[in-house]
């Protein structure tokens, strides 16, 4: 079944990228246990969630919606991995956030409308999951494998009863411009 989204305004960057946010979603802050979602246009596929920025929402705060509704997860929002390029079909700049989950909703959003999924994985399984058909979200992994930190920075004020730990701005966001291949990137 295919997500329908009734008055979706996408909002885009003065560079016509869609503005996009999502989390890594973590069972806990060692980090070592990834939740995905199956995607709502092939539900036999596992996807990071994610999605298309609101007019006037911050990053922060549209990730953090998202993983609500896509995933009906909640929890401390950490630090911000890094701006993500796709230039491929899309173009999108996604904003990739770390959460560590503190609830998990019986039913949510997606799970009731679109019969949504989640499962979660060890990094290297998701990993190999995502590379053949969303590589751009294993690339979301392996840069945190490779950037592991644990220190934050200034909070941020996202919605839905998670708790804020830490913002970075776009101007000291690590930026990540992936290839049409998505193991490729270049650190602008």
């Amino acid at each position: 079944m295919m997500k329908f989204k009734p008055n979706q305004t996408r909002t885009y960057d003065g560079e016509g990228f869609k503005r996009r946010a999502a989390c890594l979603c973590f069972k806990n802050e060692k980090e070592d246990e990834v939740l995905l979602v199956s995607s709502s246009r092939h539900p036999d596929q596992w996807i990071v969630p994610g999605g298309g920025m609101e007019p006037e929402e911050e990053p922060c705060g549209a990730a953090v919606r998202e993983v609500y509704e896509e995933a009906g997860v909640k929890g401390k929002l950490g630090r911000l991995l890094g701006v993500f390029e796709h230039n491929q079909d899309r173009k999108h700049r996604t904003y990739v956030y770390i959460l560590i989950v503190t609830e998990t909703l019986e039913d949510w959003e997606d799970s009731v409308n679109i019969g949504r999924k989640r499962k979660w994985f060890k990094i290297e399984e998701a990993i190999r999951v995502l590379q053949s058909h969303k590589p751009v979200h294993a690339e979301y992994l392996r840069r945190l494998t490779a950037t592991r930190n644990p220190t934050c920075s200034p909070a941020c004020s996202p919605t839905n009863g998670n708790t804020p730990v830490s913002q970075m701005t776009d101007n000291n966001a690590p930026h990540y411009v992936c290839s049409t291949q998505g193991s490729d990137l270049v650190n602008r």
